[in-house]
This record gives C-alpha cells, sequence and structure tokens, in this order.
C-alpha cells in the first residue's frame, strides 16, 4: 500500500472542567487509517512519557508525526479517534471553483 499523509482527530477534554472540550489533531504519513491512528497514539505517549521525565518534548518523528500541542490535564479519547487522508485547506493544487 502506497504511503500518504492521514489526518488523527482525537477528541479531548479538561479534566478539572469537563464543559471544555476539544479536537487534537495529528498529522503524518502512514499506509493506512489504521497505521495513523497507531502512530499518532505513540507519538502522543512519546510525548507524554518526556514531559512527565521533566524532558524536551521530542521533534518531529518517522513520517513526520509529532504532537507538540501536549495539554497537560487533558484527556484524549483514542476510542473515539478517526484517521483518513489529509487534505490541505491551503493547497494551490486543489480543485477550485474561481479562476485566477
Amino acid at each position: 500500500m502506497a504511503l500518504r499523509i492521514y489526518e488523527v482527530d482525537v477528541p479531548i477534554h479538561d479534566t478539572t472542567h469537563p464543559d471544555r472540550r476539544g479536537l487534537h489533531v495529528f498529522t503524518g504519513v502512514a499506509d493506512s487509517p489504521a497505521a495513523a491512528l497507531r502512530r499518532a497514539h505513540e507519538v502522543h505517549d512519546a510525548v507524554l512519557a518526556a514531559h512527565t521525565a521533566g524532558l524536551d518534548i521530542p521533534d518531529t518523528q518517522d513520517g513526520g508525526w509529532t504532537a507538540r500541542g501536549l495539554r497537560p490535564g487533558w484527556e484524549l479519547d483514542w476510542h473515539a479517534a478517526k484517521a483518513g487522508p489529509w487534505h490541505n485547506p491551503v493547497s494551490w493544487t486543489s480543485p477550485s471553483d474561481f479562476a485566477l
């Protein structure tokens, strides 16, 4: 299977204020949605472990995966996570309805 860029959207909530909710978005290269979800979870776990140990957040990992926006006190709902192909919202190569 060919590699492509995937987006993994993971619902999050603030553990001290459960009404505060959001979405954490991961992107990177994978060969399937399942592999993208696995990589996003691995990257998040590595960043959380580094943060907990007082270390620097790891740089971008293999395939472009990273978790730079770690929010301590927020919980990610991995069971509700969704992975799919990433579509660049600002790409000049995307089809559009307007002429230049």
